[in-house]
């Protein structure tokens, strides 16, 4: 690795360092709205059983998910606010899959 490239690795990862220190503030940031799975999950009147079912995803996905451990990413986030802003096109293509 050439030298220029290694040390603006090493001050890349200092600086890591202090942003999480809090010693520094970071110069981007990207702030997202944590969906509240399970309201949605009691807007269709389903159970975690049913409404796992009906997304795809295992009981266990949708507990974590329910209870904070995990946070949804990429298609599943997508999915989930789809579920949350348009119910019935997700209960018109869970019909048409059964």
């Amino acid at each position: 690795m050439k030298e220029e490239l290694f040390a603006e690795l090493v001050a890349s990862v200092k600086e890591g360092g202090q942003i999480l220190r809090g010693e520094k503030e970071a110069a981007r940031t990207f702030p997202y709205d944590r969906l509240d799975i399970k309201r949605i999950r009691e807007k269709y009147k389903l159970t975690q059983e049913q409404f796992a079912a009906m997304l795809g995803i295992s009981v266990r996905t949708l507990r974590n998910w329910e209870q904070g451990r995990r946070v949804p990413e990429g298609p599943a986030m997508v999915l989930l606010r789809v579920a949350d802003l348009h119910p019935q096109a997700v209960l018109d293509a869970a019909r048409q899959m059964v």
